[in-house]
């Protein structure tokens, strides 16, 4: 019942001794460690690369001012009762202009505006079927402006 510790043909020589069985998982909290402290380097040190060099710009002289003491123009569309493609009320500015004159309106009104300020604000009703915004939409393009439309937030009611 004793060990034999001798030179006998017990765990000594090569030939008796046992590989260890081969780890097969791979450790990933190294890696992880790694890659958080490469993403808290990053997150300091990106706000300080933007340069903040002050520069004294020229000023511009001549040309033309992009500010205009002209208004825009606005045309609105009213529903006057009905259904869809039904008669509806057209406004230039605030004055009533007839269906079978707008197009000749917004015509001769974009032949006495210079070609920067080219820019419509078209308003509807909130009763105005879409094909009726969308007829005033080809006029006022046909005539050369830019269209801008225009939606009010709603109101807390």
């Amino acid at each position: 019942m004793g060990m034999n510790m001798g030179s006998g043909g017990g765990g000594g020589g090569r030939r008796g001794r046992r590989r260890a069985a081969v780890m097969a998982e791979i450790n990933v909290t190294p890696m992880v460690d790694v890659m958080l402290v490469l993403m808290i380097i990053f997150m300091v040190s990106a706000p300080l690369m933007t340069s903040t060099i002050d520069i004294d710009l020229p000023i511009a002289s001549g040309g033309k001012s992009m500010s205009q003491n002209t208004p825009p123009l606005t045309v609105s569309v009213k529903r006057t009762g009905g259904g869809c493609n039904s008669a509806v009320e057209t406004y230039v500015g605030d004055a009533l202009v007839p269906a079978s004159e707008l197009a000749t309106k917004i015509t001769a009104i974009r032949a006495t505006r210079s070609e920067t300020d080219n820019t419509v604000f078209l308003r509807g009703d909130r009763d105005v079927c879409y094909t009726d915004m969308m007829k005033l939409l080809g006029t006022v393009r046909a005539a050369g402006f830019k269209a801008n439309i225009v939606i009010l937030p709603e109101q807390g009611t």
